[in-house]
């Protein structure tokens, strides 16, 4: 009786484990999301009975868009896009977006080449410490200017 009872408690709480879990990286990618670069704001573009599956997938593979503003995003006081000039050919969606006057829509945000760097966005908070670091390498021109629109303060 004893066995029995422990079972039945541990298929419970499998079946608990199972409901709750967020998929990891791995999950998603096999899902076709990339969950470094997927805003949950996103996701809402699967708002649609037909693709009610894809809504649930995305907003358990995304970043999640909350702290302290009005929209939930979590903001930033700086950013730096990091790149080098010698990789525009292999990325040209990001020379697009910095070549463009996109840029110059946030204040905060500064555009500085390293050699041989692959482009990156580093988030700093109000000490000036980097707080995140997100690879943009397979983000397209509306990606960056999405992504820095959610999170970037607009100071």
């Amino acid at each position: 009786m004893n066995y029995s009872l422990h079972a039945v408690l541990f298929l419970f709480i499998s079946a608990v484990d199972i409901i709750i879990a967020e998929f990891t990286a791995d999950d998603c990618k096999m899902l076709g999301f990339n969950k470094a670069n997927v805003l949950c704001s996103t996701c809402e573009r699967f708002n649609n009975p037909e693709l009610e599956k894809i809504l649930a997938t995305c907003k358990e593979c995304c970043l999640k868009d909350n702290d302290n503003d009005l929209s939930g995003s979590k903001r930033y006081p700086k950013a730096v896009l990091e790149v080098c000039t010698c990789k525009f050919g292999q990325y040209p969606q990001i020379q697009a977006f910095i070549k463009s006057d996109r840029p110059k829509k946030y204040k905060n945000l500064s555009i500085k080449y390293v050699r041989g760097l692959d482009p990156i966005i580093k988030l700093y908070d109000e000490e000036n410490r980097i707080e995140d670091i997100l690879d943009i390498h397979k983000w397209d021109t509306d990606s960056v200017d999405e992504f820095l629109s959610t999170h970037l303060s607009k100071d």
